[in-house]
């Protein structure tokens, strides 16, 4: 089911490999073959595992940081890249394309994950960290974590889209209609990998922003491009999935939603929306913060990171205060 490597991480400036993880390749329901990686805490008493869920054109290098971080609590770190992005295999013969045919199939790697890496070679209890694409997976298959999962803490989940130069039910209506013609390849947008950090939207962190663009530059196999049809097409059929009471009602693990109240990506008042909606949930928001919190500057990224330190360990800490009972 997967196979062990020695070198598959990549340093670039600013941006050391951490140590004391091992990392592979393990296989998919459909034999994609999808690169992880596991970091160690180094503590004789390991609190436990992180499951960390990346968003969408992300990829293992860009949470080296934040997987220290996680370490320095005493949490083993297990993470890997999403089928189409980072360092596992594309799904069209354009690599640039950001695309996948069914969301379901983000679900079953996250359980081919768990069942071939996580569940044998980490260390319990299990909780998982999600950010924006990586939260929503989480959502839509956490009525079935329950048996395995203590915790979520969703990073600005992405369960609605700001700032959409259409209406949603009209970019909706375009994707499907290209993907049901055959168009599901189409990329939406323009390729905007070398964007200044003055014009992007996801961080008011000028030093992370060019760490992060250097990742790409020093390893540009790793990035992709805008999204397909399909990608969006799938992506619009989750959201409405999951902002609905009664799908939010199925889901019993407690979970903290952390939301930047800048974000200019997902917009805030979905987010608390959502959180009014989901009763296993707190809200923490994160007043002034963009959207990747946790490539954000210190005086956001640290309180994120408090908030996680606080709720993740599952048998530390009182559940009735994040799941309101």
């Amino acid at each position: 089911m997967r196979a062990v490597l020695l070198d598959i991480l990549n340093a670039s400036p600013g941006n050391a490999v951490p140590p004391n993880h091992f990392a592979g390749y393990f296989k998919t329901f459909d034999g994609l073959e999808l690169r992880y990686a596991v970091f160690r805490s180094g503590s004789r008493l390991p609190k436990g595992t992180v499951v960390l869920l990346q968003g969408r054109n992300e990829s293992i290098e860009k949470y080296f940081e934040t997987i220290q971080d996680l370490n320095a609590m005493g949490l083993w770190v297990a993470t890997f890249d999403w089928r189409g992005q980072g360092g596992s295999p594309r799904l069209l013969k354009n690599r640039s394309r950001g695309h996948i045919r069914r969301f379901s199939d983000l679900e079953r790697d996250l359980d081919a994950f768990l069942e071939a890496i996580v569940l044998p070679d980490a260390k319990l209890p299990f909780s998982i960290l999600g950010h924006s694409m990586g939260a929503l997976v989480a959502l839509k298959a956490a009525p079935r974590l329950a048996n395995r999962i203590e915790r979520m803490v969703l990073c600005a989940p992405f369960i609605d889209a700001a700032g959409l130069r259409l209406p949603r039910w009209l970019l909706k209506f375009l994707a499907n209609a290209a993907t049901t013609f055959g168009f599901g390849w189409v990329q939406f947008g323009r390729d905007r990998r070398n964007k200044p950090f003055s014009s992007n939207k996801v961080t008011s962190d000028p030093a992370r922003f060019e760490r992060n663009r250097l990742i790409v530059k020093t390893c540009p196999q790793l990035g992709i491009g805008p999204p397909t049809a399909r990608w969006i097409s799938t992506m619009i059929d989750t959201i409405e999935t999951i902002n609905s009471i009664d799908y939010l009602k199925r889901i019993e693990v407690p979970s903290l939603v952390i939301a930047p109240s800048a974000d200019k990506v997902v917009p805030y008042q979905g987010l608390e929306g959502l959180s009014r909606k989901f009763r296993a949930s707190k809200l923490i928001t994160i007043a002034g913060s963009e959207h990747e919190i946790l490539q954000e500057r210190d005086i956001f990224r640290g309180q994120a990171l408090a908030a996680i330190d606080a709720f993740i360990p599952g048998s530390d800490a009182d559940p009735s205060i994040y799941t309101g009972a």
